[in-house]
């Protein structure tokens, strides 16, 4: 794995640390990819149960790194597109694995930081971290997250973040629905791990069931969401009714 992002697995629960704390961990495209190969190979590995994302240093992720938009110009399309493309898949990955995903935001998280905090299964944040999509003010558009965001937290939060571009306490983000819990600072990773243990302690088929079937019900019409819901039910006995014991010696 590139130095960029670190990868620690503290038994059933692998931590992904993007490191580039001199830039506040801005998604560069190795950040980029490596975060999206990561979440795969962390999906792929039997030991693992759940997986957490959090950023090195004082920040989360100050969402993307500037300094490579100088490359990305209309001349340069072919470049233009392959980055796009490579940050939808990274925020489609969250949805698509079958592990659950917990963020903890241990400082600012901007832009498309903001977007890779709240793509997590759930999010712990630190009480002094800050979360926000600044875009506007410098002329520039929160695309690509903003579909996410709608889906979180409803259209009138959703708009007046994307719109004024202020940062939002960790208070204010919790009363969004932003995240779930707010926790001193030190207590960032051991709160953070305490959640996802319990997690990784769910039985494998029954969460992926249950991450695959949320995802799908959050985008269908009531009728065809029950209809979906019934057929993994009937799924789910029916692998409970294999698993039971026999009772022949």
């Amino acid at each position: 794995m590139n130095d960029c992002l670190l990868v620690e697995d503290r038994g059933a629960v692998r931590v992904l640390t993007m490191n580039r704390p001199e830039k506040r961990n801005a998604l560069n495209t190795a950040l980029t990819r490596a975060l999206l190969e990561g979440l795969r190979a962390a999906d792929a590995a039997e030991s693992i149960g759940c997986v957490v994302l959090t950023g090195a240093g004082h920040g989360f992720c100050a969402g993307a790194d500037l300094s490579e938009f100088k490359d990305l110009t209309p001349d340069k399309q072919n470049l233009v597109e392959e980055r796009a493309e490579l940050t939808m898949q990274l925020h489609l990955a969250f949805s698509r694995m079958a592990k659950p995903v917990v963020t903890a935001i241990n400082g600012a998280a901007m832009g498309g930081g903001a977007g890779l905090a709240i793509a997590g299964d759930l999010a712990v944040m630190a009480e002094t971290a800050k979360i926000g999509y600044p875009e506007t003010r410098h002329g520039i558009v929160a695309a690509i997250v903003m579909a996410n965001l709608v889906r979180q937290v409803g259209r009138k939060h959703a708009f007046e973040m994307v719109s004024l571009g202020e940062s939002l306490t960790s208070q204010k983000a919790l009363a969004f629905g932003l995240v779930n819990r707010v926790v001193p600072d030190p207590d960032l990773m051991i709160e953070t791990m305490v959640l996802a243990e319990k997690l990784a302690g769910v039985s494998s088929p029954a969460m992926k069931a249950t991450k695959q079937l949320f995802h799908q019900v959050a985008d269908l019409a009531l009728e065809e969401a029950l209809k979906r819901g019934r057929e993994v039910n009937k799924r789910m006995r029916a692998i409970n009714a294999n698993l039971r014991p026999s009772g022949k010696g």
